[in-house]
Protein backbone atom coordinates (compact mmCIF):
# COMPACT_ATOMS: atom_id res chain seq x y z
CA UNK A 1 0.00 0.00 0.00
CA UNK A 2 1.44 3.60 -1.10
CA UNK A 3 1.31 6.29 1.35
CA UNK A 4 1.27 9.93 -0.48
CA UNK A 5 1.39 13.46 0.99
CA UNK A 6 0.24 16.51 -1.41
CA UNK A 7 3.01 18.72 0.73
CA UNK A 8 5.80 16.15 -0.29
CA UNK A 9 8.60 17.66 -2.87
CA UNK A 10 8.02 14.17 -5.03
CA UNK A 11 3.94 14.26 -4.79
CA UNK A 12 3.46 15.07 -8.24
CA UNK A 13 5.83 12.07 -9.26
CA UNK A 14 4.68 9.42 -7.43
CA UNK A 15 0.81 10.58 -8.22
CA UNK A 16 1.88 10.18 -11.94
CA UNK A 17 3.00 6.45 -11.95
CA UNK A 18 -0.56 5.65 -10.40
CA UNK A 19 -2.69 7.28 -12.61
CA UNK A 20 -0.21 5.62 -15.45
CA UNK A 21 -0.19 2.42 -13.75
CA UNK A 22 -1.60 -0.15 -16.48
CA UNK A 23 -2.75 -3.13 -14.16
CA UNK A 24 -3.95 -4.85 -17.37
CA UNK A 25 -2.94 -7.42 -20.06
CA UNK A 26 -0.04 -7.49 -21.26
CA UNK A 27 1.42 -8.66 -25.15
CA UNK A 28 1.70 -12.36 -23.71
CA UNK A 29 -1.76 -12.53 -23.35
CA UNK A 30 -2.81 -10.46 -26.47
CA UNK A 31 -0.42 -13.28 -28.54
CA UNK A 32 -2.52 -15.88 -26.52
CA UNK A 33 -5.90 -14.54 -27.57
CA UNK A 34 -5.02 -13.85 -31.55
CA UNK A 35 -3.95 -17.53 -31.51
CA UNK A 36 -7.10 -18.87 -30.09
CA UNK A 37 -9.55 -16.46 -32.23
CA UNK A 38 -7.84 -17.60 -35.46
CA UNK A 39 -8.35 -21.35 -33.89
CA UNK A 40 -12.15 -20.74 -33.96
CA UNK A 41 -12.54 -18.78 -36.89
CA UNK A 42 -10.95 -21.90 -38.92
CA UNK A 43 -11.87 -24.89 -37.07
CA UNK A 44 -15.35 -23.60 -34.86
CA UNK A 45 -16.52 -26.52 -32.57
CA UNK A 46 -13.60 -28.46 -32.68
CA UNK A 47 -11.71 -25.78 -30.95
CA UNK A 48 -14.43 -24.78 -28.84
CA UNK A 49 -14.21 -28.67 -27.54
CA UNK A 50 -10.68 -28.65 -27.11
CA UNK A 51 -10.38 -25.49 -25.29
CA UNK A 52 -13.33 -26.33 -22.62
CA UNK A 53 -11.72 -29.69 -22.24
CA UNK A 54 -8.81 -27.85 -21.31
CA UNK A 55 -9.60 -25.25 -19.42
CA UNK A 56 -12.94 -25.81 -17.67
CA UNK A 57 -12.32 -29.70 -17.31
CA UNK A 58 -15.49 -29.78 -19.05
CA UNK A 59 -16.47 -32.01 -22.29
CA UNK A 60 -18.78 -30.31 -25.37
CA UNK A 61 -20.18 -34.25 -25.78
CA UNK A 62 -22.87 -35.11 -29.33
CA UNK A 63 -25.01 -34.73 -26.04
CA UNK A 64 -27.00 -31.00 -26.42
CA UNK A 65 -27.29 -30.86 -22.42
CA UNK A 66 -23.24 -30.83 -22.59
CA UNK A 67 -23.32 -27.70 -24.37
CA UNK A 68 -26.38 -25.74 -23.77
CA UNK A 69 -28.16 -25.07 -20.46
CA UNK A 70 -32.05 -24.85 -21.52
CA UNK A 71 -35.36 -22.64 -20.03
CA UNK A 72 -36.28 -25.13 -17.89
CA UNK A 73 -33.50 -25.96 -16.13
CA UNK A 74 -32.83 -21.87 -15.45
CA UNK A 75 -36.60 -22.03 -14.08
CA UNK A 76 -36.27 -24.60 -12.16
CA UNK A 77 -33.13 -22.67 -10.53
CA UNK A 78 -35.36 -19.77 -9.94
CA UNK A 79 -37.79 -21.67 -8.60
CA UNK A 80 -36.19 -23.92 -5.82
CA UNK A 81 -34.44 -20.44 -4.78
CA UNK A 82 -34.86 -19.44 -0.74
CA UNK A 83 -37.68 -16.87 -0.25
CA UNK A 84 -34.68 -13.92 -0.11
CA UNK A 85 -32.74 -14.66 -2.53
CA UNK A 86 -36.25 -14.80 -4.44
CA UNK A 87 -36.87 -11.40 -3.17
CA UNK A 88 -33.83 -9.72 -3.54
CA UNK A 89 -33.56 -10.96 -6.96
CA UNK A 90 -36.64 -9.63 -8.14
CA UNK A 91 -36.05 -6.64 -6.44
CA UNK A 92 -32.41 -6.14 -8.21
CA UNK A 93 -34.39 -6.93 -11.64
CA UNK A 94 -37.29 -4.60 -11.20
CA UNK A 95 -35.00 -1.96 -10.21
CA UNK A 96 -32.42 -1.79 -12.93
CA UNK A 97 -35.53 -1.90 -15.62
CA UNK A 98 -36.69 0.85 -14.67
CA UNK A 99 -33.97 2.93 -14.35
CA UNK A 100 -32.74 1.79 -18.11
CA UNK A 101 -36.41 2.06 -19.17
CA UNK A 102 -35.82 5.77 -19.07
CA UNK A 103 -32.93 5.69 -21.46
CA UNK A 104 -34.76 4.56 -24.42
CA UNK A 105 -34.08 7.21 -27.58
CA UNK A 106 -37.28 9.14 -29.75
CA UNK A 107 -36.79 9.02 -32.78
CA UNK A 108 -37.13 12.05 -34.76
CA UNK A 109 -38.98 13.64 -37.46
CA UNK A 110 -39.02 17.13 -38.96
CA UNK A 111 -39.08 19.43 -41.71
CA UNK A 112 -36.40 22.41 -41.80
CA UNK A 113 -36.80 25.62 -42.90
CA UNK A 114 -35.64 24.77 -46.41
CA UNK A 115 -38.93 22.73 -46.22
CA UNK A 116 -36.29 19.18 -45.87
CA UNK A 117 -37.25 16.47 -44.18
CA UNK A 118 -34.73 14.88 -41.85
CA UNK A 119 -34.79 12.90 -38.89
CA UNK A 120 -33.31 9.48 -37.12
CA UNK A 121 -34.73 5.79 -36.28
CA UNK A 122 -33.54 3.95 -33.48
CA UNK A 123 -33.56 0.23 -34.07
CA UNK A 124 -32.23 -2.76 -31.29
CA UNK A 125 -29.34 -5.02 -32.43
CA UNK A 126 -30.92 -8.41 -33.77
CA UNK A 127 -28.77 -10.65 -31.54
CA UNK A 128 -26.63 -9.93 -28.51
CA UNK A 129 -24.24 -12.19 -26.54
CA UNK A 130 -23.43 -11.77 -22.78
CA UNK A 131 -20.38 -13.20 -21.17
CA UNK A 132 -21.15 -14.28 -17.40
CA UNK A 133 -17.82 -15.20 -15.82
CA UNK A 134 -17.55 -17.96 -14.09
CA UNK A 135 -13.93 -19.00 -12.25
CA UNK A 136 -13.19 -16.59 -9.68
CA UNK A 137 -16.67 -15.91 -8.54
CA UNK A 138 -19.79 -16.33 -10.47
CA UNK A 139 -22.38 -13.42 -10.57
CA UNK A 140 -25.87 -13.10 -11.36
CA UNK A 141 -26.16 -9.31 -10.75
CA UNK A 142 -23.65 -9.02 -13.99
CA UNK A 143 -26.46 -11.35 -16.03
CA UNK A 144 -28.95 -8.64 -14.44
CA UNK A 145 -26.86 -5.75 -15.92
CA UNK A 146 -26.34 -6.99 -19.56
CA UNK A 147 -29.19 -8.80 -19.86
CA UNK A 148 -31.77 -6.19 -19.05
CA UNK A 149 -31.09 -3.03 -21.22
CA UNK A 150 -30.71 -5.18 -24.06
CA UNK A 151 -34.69 -6.47 -23.32
CA UNK A 152 -35.38 -3.36 -23.19
CA UNK A 153 -33.83 -1.92 -25.64
CA UNK A 154 -35.88 -4.14 -27.97
CA UNK A 155 -32.97 -7.39 -29.12
CA UNK A 156 -34.84 -10.42 -30.27
CA UNK A 157 -31.83 -13.15 -29.15
CA UNK A 158 -30.15 -12.56 -25.86
CA UNK A 159 -27.40 -15.18 -25.87
CA UNK A 160 -25.30 -16.08 -22.84
CA UNK A 161 -21.76 -17.32 -22.76
CA UNK A 162 -20.50 -19.05 -19.34
CA UNK A 163 -17.55 -21.37 -18.13
CA UNK A 164 -18.66 -24.33 -16.22
CA UNK A 165 -15.88 -25.97 -14.29
CA UNK A 166 -16.12 -29.58 -14.13
CA UNK A 167 -19.47 -28.84 -15.21
CA UNK A 168 -20.97 -26.94 -12.48
CA UNK A 169 -23.10 -23.61 -12.56
CA UNK A 170 -24.04 -21.30 -10.05
CA UNK A 171 -27.46 -21.41 -9.22
CA UNK A 172 -28.21 -18.19 -8.91
CA UNK A 173 -27.17 -17.44 -12.31
CA UNK A 174 -29.64 -20.01 -13.81
CA UNK A 175 -31.77 -18.14 -11.86
CA UNK A 176 -31.35 -14.91 -13.19
CA UNK A 177 -31.06 -16.01 -16.62
CA UNK A 178 -34.94 -16.78 -16.38
CA UNK A 179 -35.68 -13.72 -14.85
CA UNK A 180 -33.84 -12.05 -17.80
CA UNK A 181 -35.59 -14.93 -20.47
CA UNK A 182 -32.41 -16.02 -22.10
CA UNK A 183 -33.18 -17.26 -25.53
CA UNK A 184 -29.97 -19.49 -25.74
CA UNK A 185 -27.05 -19.99 -22.41
CA UNK A 186 -23.76 -22.12 -23.76
CA UNK A 187 -21.53 -23.76 -21.49
CA UNK A 188 -18.38 -22.18 -22.80
CA UNK A 189 -15.96 -19.23 -21.46
CA UNK A 190 -12.95 -17.54 -21.88
CA UNK A 191 -11.58 -15.77 -24.65
CA UNK A 192 -12.95 -18.69 -27.27
CA UNK A 193 -16.68 -17.71 -25.71
CA UNK A 194 -16.00 -14.41 -27.04
CA UNK A 195 -14.72 -15.89 -30.67
CA UNK A 196 -17.68 -18.21 -31.05
CA UNK A 197 -20.19 -15.13 -30.41
CA UNK A 198 -18.45 -13.27 -32.81
CA UNK A 199 -17.74 -15.56 -35.76
CA UNK A 200 -20.23 -17.88 -35.30
CA UNK A 201 -19.43 -21.79 -35.45
CA UNK A 202 -21.91 -24.54 -36.60
CA UNK A 203 -23.60 -25.00 -33.30
CA UNK A 204 -23.44 -21.37 -32.02
CA UNK A 205 -24.85 -18.69 -34.12
CA UNK A 206 -23.27 -15.13 -34.23
CA UNK A 207 -24.22 -12.12 -32.60
CA UNK A 208 -23.92 -8.66 -33.41
CA UNK A 209 -23.12 -7.29 -29.71
CA UNK A 210 -21.16 -8.50 -27.27
CA UNK A 211 -21.15 -6.86 -24.06
CA UNK A 212 -19.71 -8.54 -19.98
CA UNK A 213 -16.91 -8.65 -17.76
CA UNK A 214 -14.10 -11.31 -17.70
CA UNK A 215 -10.26 -11.83 -17.53
CA UNK A 216 -7.96 -10.30 -18.82
CA UNK A 217 -8.72 -13.06 -22.27
CA UNK A 218 -11.97 -12.16 -22.34
CA UNK A 219 -11.09 -8.51 -22.43
CA UNK A 220 -8.23 -8.73 -25.00
CA UNK A 221 -10.92 -10.74 -27.35
CA UNK A 222 -13.12 -7.54 -27.00
CA UNK A 223 -10.84 -5.79 -28.11
CA UNK A 224 -9.75 -7.50 -30.98
CA UNK A 225 -13.00 -8.31 -32.43
CA UNK A 226 -14.19 -5.08 -32.29
CA UNK A 227 -15.49 -4.29 -35.74
CA UNK A 228 -16.43 -7.61 -36.26
CA UNK A 229 -19.35 -6.82 -33.66
CA UNK A 230 -19.80 -3.91 -31.10
CA UNK A 231 -18.83 -4.23 -27.99
CA UNK A 232 -19.94 -2.45 -24.79
CA UNK A 233 -16.39 -2.02 -23.44
CA UNK A 234 -12.68 -3.50 -22.75
CA UNK A 235 -12.70 -3.39 -19.29
CA UNK A 236 -9.76 -4.01 -16.79
CA UNK A 237 -9.55 -4.46 -12.97
CA UNK A 238 -12.10 -2.76 -10.75
CA UNK A 239 -11.31 0.79 -9.00
CA UNK A 240 -12.53 2.78 -6.37
CA UNK A 241 -11.81 6.34 -5.29
CA UNK A 242 -12.98 7.27 -1.72
CA UNK A 243 -12.89 10.96 -1.19
CA UNK A 244 -13.82 11.32 2.40
CA UNK A 245 -13.58 13.64 5.17
CA UNK A 246 -13.00 13.30 9.35
CA UNK A 247 -16.14 12.79 10.03
CA UNK A 248 -16.62 9.40 8.25
CA UNK A 249 -16.29 6.07 10.30
CA UNK A 250 -13.33 4.93 9.47
CA UNK A 251 -14.88 1.46 9.59
CA UNK A 252 -16.95 2.44 6.88
CA UNK A 253 -14.59 3.57 4.43
CA UNK A 254 -12.31 0.80 5.07
CA UNK A 255 -15.40 -1.90 4.11
CA UNK A 256 -15.92 0.30 0.94
CA UNK A 257 -12.28 0.05 0.02
CA UNK A 258 -12.42 -3.98 0.49
CA UNK A 259 -15.48 -4.17 -1.46
CA UNK A 260 -13.48 -3.91 -4.29
CA UNK A 261 -9.68 -4.93 -3.64
CA UNK A 262 -11.61 -8.45 -3.04
CA UNK A 263 -12.74 -8.81 -6.81
CA UNK A 264 -8.99 -9.68 -7.84
CA UNK A 265 -5.49 -8.71 -6.97
CA UNK A 266 -4.89 -6.04 -9.38
CA UNK A 267 -7.92 -4.24 -8.30
CA UNK A 268 -7.01 -0.60 -6.82
CA UNK A 269 -8.69 0.92 -4.03
CA UNK A 270 -7.67 4.30 -2.96
CA UNK A 271 -8.60 6.74 0.20
CA UNK A 272 -8.26 10.53 -1.02
CA UNK A 273 -8.75 13.01 2.90
CA UNK A 274 -7.56 15.67 4.45
CA UNK A 275 -6.76 13.98 7.82
CA UNK A 276 -3.49 12.32 8.11
CA UNK A 277 -5.11 10.83 11.64
CA UNK A 278 -7.99 9.74 9.68
CA UNK A 279 -6.20 7.81 7.41
CA UNK A 280 -4.05 5.96 9.87
CA UNK A 281 -7.42 5.10 10.63
CA UNK A 282 -8.51 3.88 7.67
CA UNK A 283 -5.26 1.87 7.21
CA UNK A 284 -6.21 0.30 10.54
CA UNK A 285 -9.61 -0.55 10.10
CA UNK A 286 -8.72 -1.93 6.71
CA UNK A 287 -6.06 -4.22 8.59
CA UNK A 288 -8.99 -5.97 10.59
CA UNK A 289 -11.35 -5.95 8.85
CA UNK A 290 -9.22 -7.55 5.71
CA UNK A 291 -8.23 -10.67 8.24
CA UNK A 292 -11.88 -11.40 8.75
CA UNK A 293 -12.82 -12.31 5.17
CA UNK A 294 -13.04 -14.88 3.17
CA UNK A 295 -11.58 -13.37 0.52
CA UNK A 296 -9.13 -12.04 2.87
CA UNK A 297 -5.83 -13.95 0.98
CA UNK A 298 -7.51 -11.84 -2.69
CA UNK A 299 -8.49 -8.33 -1.13
CA UNK A 300 -4.97 -8.56 1.21
CA UNK A 301 -2.71 -8.60 -1.90
CA UNK A 302 -4.44 -6.29 -3.56
CA UNK A 303 -4.34 -3.77 -0.94
CA UNK A 304 -0.52 -4.35 -0.20
CA UNK A 305 0.24 -3.79 -3.99
CA UNK A 306 -2.37 -1.66 -5.14
CA UNK A 307 -3.80 0.56 -2.22
CA UNK A 308 -3.54 4.26 -2.27
CA UNK A 309 -3.66 6.79 0.83
CA UNK A 310 -3.47 10.16 -0.13
CA UNK A 311 -3.36 13.17 1.94
CA UNK A 312 -4.28 16.36 0.81
CA UNK A 313 -4.53 20.03 2.51
CA UNK A 314 -7.60 21.06 1.54
CA UNK A 315 -10.28 18.67 0.39
CA UNK A 316 -12.65 20.77 -1.37
CA UNK A 317 -9.90 22.68 -3.11
CA UNK A 318 -7.06 19.74 -4.18
CA UNK A 319 -9.42 16.56 -4.03
CA UNK A 320 -11.71 17.67 -7.42
CA UNK A 321 -8.83 17.65 -9.71
CA UNK A 322 -7.06 14.55 -8.62
CA UNK A 323 -10.22 12.66 -9.37
CA UNK A 324 -10.10 14.04 -12.59
CA UNK A 325 -7.14 12.70 -13.61
CA UNK A 326 -7.89 9.48 -12.37
CA UNK A 327 -11.04 8.78 -13.55
CA UNK A 328 -11.96 6.10 -11.41
CA UNK A 329 -14.66 3.48 -11.99
CA UNK A 330 -16.39 4.37 -8.73
CA UNK A 331 -16.06 7.17 -7.10
CA UNK A 332 -17.43 7.78 -3.14
CA UNK A 333 -17.97 11.09 -1.75
CA UNK A 334 -18.23 10.97 2.09
CA UNK A 335 -18.11 14.73 3.15
CA UNK A 336 -20.32 17.09 3.94
CA UNK A 337 -21.13 18.48 0.72
CA UNK A 338 -21.58 15.35 -1.90
CA UNK A 339 -23.59 17.34 -4.05
CA UNK A 340 -20.95 20.88 -4.13
CA UNK A 341 -18.11 18.05 -4.92
CA UNK A 342 -19.36 15.95 -7.44
CA UNK A 343 -19.86 19.40 -9.43
CA UNK A 344 -16.34 20.24 -9.44
CA UNK A 345 -14.80 16.96 -11.24
CA UNK A 346 -16.53 15.56 -14.40
CA UNK A 347 -14.42 12.05 -15.04
CA UNK A 348 -16.03 9.14 -13.17
CA UNK A 349 -18.10 5.65 -14.28
CA UNK A 350 -20.61 6.31 -11.72
CA UNK A 351 -20.65 8.20 -8.67
CA UNK A 352 -21.94 7.45 -4.57
CA UNK A 353 -23.27 10.92 -2.89
CA UNK A 354 -22.76 10.76 0.67
CA UNK A 355 -21.76 8.46 3.72
CA UNK A 356 -24.83 6.09 3.23
CA UNK A 357 -24.26 5.55 -0.14
CA UNK A 358 -21.77 2.44 -0.33
CA UNK A 359 -20.73 1.90 -4.42
CA UNK A 360 -22.08 -2.11 -3.25
CA UNK A 361 -25.91 -1.22 -3.59
CA UNK A 362 -24.77 0.48 -6.81
CA UNK A 363 -23.61 -3.13 -7.99
CA UNK A 364 -26.79 -4.72 -7.11
CA UNK A 365 -30.29 -2.91 -6.91
CA UNK A 366 -29.69 0.56 -6.91
CA UNK A 367 -30.92 0.55 -10.96
CA UNK A 368 -28.05 2.19 -12.95
CA UNK A 369 -25.69 -0.24 -14.83
CA UNK A 370 -22.41 -1.42 -12.74
CA UNK A 371 -20.95 -2.11 -15.99
CA UNK A 372 -18.29 0.84 -16.10
CA UNK A 373 -15.04 1.99 -17.44
CA UNK A 374 -11.85 1.33 -15.76
CA UNK A 375 -8.07 2.40 -16.20
CA UNK A 376 -9.08 6.08 -17.12
CA UNK A 377 -11.28 5.42 -19.60
CA UNK A 378 -14.22 7.42 -18.29
CA UNK A 379 -12.77 10.42 -19.25
CA UNK A 380 -14.60 9.48 -22.93
CA UNK A 381 -16.81 6.46 -22.56
CA UNK A 382 -19.51 5.72 -20.17
CA UNK A 383 -21.13 2.50 -18.31
CA UNK A 384 -22.93 0.22 -19.90
CA UNK A 385 -26.74 1.53 -21.07
CA UNK A 386 -29.64 0.39 -23.38
CA UNK A 387 -28.12 2.32 -26.71
CA UNK A 388 -25.09 -0.40 -26.41
CA UNK A 389 -28.02 -2.71 -27.84
CA UNK A 390 -29.52 -0.26 -30.18
CA UNK A 391 -28.26 1.88 -33.61
CA UNK A 392 -29.70 4.93 -35.03
CA UNK A 393 -30.13 5.15 -39.11
CA UNK A 394 -30.77 8.91 -40.09
CA UNK A 395 -33.09 9.58 -43.21
CA UNK A 396 -33.34 12.76 -45.85
CA UNK A 397 -36.03 13.45 -47.82
CA UNK A 398 -36.50 16.64 -50.71
CA UNK A 399 -39.17 17.53 -52.70
CA UNK A 400 -38.13 19.65 -55.97
CA UNK A 401 -38.47 23.02 -54.28
CA UNK A 402 -35.88 21.96 -51.44
CA UNK A 403 -33.43 20.75 -53.93
CA UNK A 404 -33.41 24.07 -55.49
CA UNK A 405 -33.18 25.91 -52.08
CA UNK A 406 -29.74 23.69 -51.01
CA UNK A 407 -28.75 21.76 -54.11
CA UNK A 408 -26.69 24.57 -55.65
CA UNK A 409 -24.17 24.58 -52.31
CA UNK A 410 -23.91 20.56 -52.50
CA UNK A 411 -23.23 20.71 -56.26
CA UNK A 412 -20.53 23.28 -55.51
CA UNK A 413 -18.66 21.94 -52.71
CA UNK A 414 -18.56 18.48 -54.46
CA UNK A 415 -16.79 20.36 -57.53
CA UNK A 416 -14.75 22.21 -55.01
CA UNK A 417 -13.63 18.68 -53.80
CA UNK A 418 -13.18 17.33 -56.94
CA UNK A 419 -15.62 14.90 -57.27
CA UNK A 420 -17.60 15.31 -60.46
CA UNK A 421 -19.99 12.83 -60.13
CA UNK A 422 -21.34 13.80 -57.05
CA UNK A 423 -21.80 17.04 -58.31
CA UNK A 424 -23.31 15.85 -61.58
CA UNK A 425 -25.82 13.69 -59.51
CA UNK A 426 -27.73 16.94 -58.02
CA UNK A 427 -27.05 18.95 -61.31
CA UNK A 428 -28.98 16.73 -63.58
CA UNK A 429 -31.75 17.31 -61.36
CA UNK A 430 -31.98 20.98 -61.38
CA UNK A 431 -32.30 21.35 -64.70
Amino acid sequence: MRRLHASADDFEAQFARIVNDRRESDEHVAHDVQDILREVRRDGDNTLRNLTMRFDKHALTDDPASWRIDKDQCAAAYNALAPQAKDALDLAASRIRAYHEGQLPQDRDYRDDANVRLGAKWYPVEAAGLYVPGGRAAYPSSLLMNAIPAKVAGVERLVVATPTPKGEINALVLAAAHLCDIDEMWRIGGAQAIGALAYGTDTIAPVDVITGPGNAWVAEAKRQLYGVVGIDMVAGPSEILVISDSKSDPDWVAADLLSQAEHDPTSQSILITDDAVFADMVEDAVDVLCAQLDTRAVARKSWDDHGVLIVVENLTRDAPALVDRLAAEHVELMVADPEGMFASFRHAGSVFLGRHTPEAVGDYVAGPNHVLPTGRRARFSSGLSVLDFMKRTSFIELDDAALREIGPAAAALAELEGLPAHAASVKVRLK
